[in-house]
């Protein structure tokens, strides 16, 4: 948490690629083409489809919104190596200037490994009075805690896209057993709020069917 305020407190270079509409709407397809229909041979019908847009559009908004900091877009265990006398932070090639919470959820709701969810959310409390005490620009708790998990949402789709993409076009099977972990975070969160019910719906009704039943292969 230390490292990942000391990152943020770094004013982005000029020429740093911003986290904006395009990028989101590449993420959005990535959860469509490559989980939906690939990997679970899934089309939806033109209802769902808009239901999903929706909900998709207001995770974007909810991003495109949140004050901006040098973001690293990938802060996990994975890329903090254990050095003397700080950790050392790996793998900056997809950094961008975006939106604050995004790092913080990012390191919390690890893809490979996960944590309960009370002790998810004190984290992001102690995260964020660290922030605002070291100047960051957060927004008061509970509008922080949605963005989050809004931001939360956005990138465990993301995910399941990519790691459904590395299975069917790069061999790379080994992500796909962690696609449960995603479907848990979603779980976990989803209820919170109702205006992604839409995706909650989309979930029990047609995601976790198709898991059950088996993923194409």
């Amino acid at each position: 948490m230390t490292q990942l305020l000391r990152l943020q407190s770094i004013a982005p270079p000029p020429d740093m690629a911003e986290f904006g509409e395009a990028l989101l709407q590449r993420d959005a397809g990535l959860f469509d083409e490559w989980f939906l229909q690939r990997h679970l041979g899934l089309r939806l019908d033109c209802g769902d489809t808009e239901q999903l847009q929706q909900v998709q559009r207001r995770l974007m908004d909810n991003a495109l919104s949140q004050p901006r900091v040098l973001t690293h877009r990938d802060f996990m265990p994975r890329n903090l190596m254990p050095t003397q006398p700080e950790l050392a932070v790996l793998d900056f090639q997809d950094c961008v200037h975006g939106p604050i919470a995004y790092d913080p959820v990012s390191l919390f709701k690890d893809a490979f490994l996960s944590w309960p969810l009370a002790r998810v959310d004190a984290w992001l409390r102690q995260y964020h009075q660290r922030a605002h005490a070291a100047g960051l620009p957060v927004p008061p708790w509970a509008q922080f805690q949605r963005d989050a998990d809004w931001l939360g949402v956005q990138r465990h789709l993301k995910v399941l896209g990519i790691f459904s993409r590395l299975h069917y076009r790069d061999g790379k099977s080994k992500y796909l057993q962690d696609v449960p972990r995603f479907i848990a975070y979603l779980d976990e969160v989803l209820p919170r709020y109702p205006q992604l019910d839409a995706l909650a719906k989309l979930l029990e009704t047609r995601i976790k069917p198709a898991l059950r039943s088996g993923a194409t292969a």
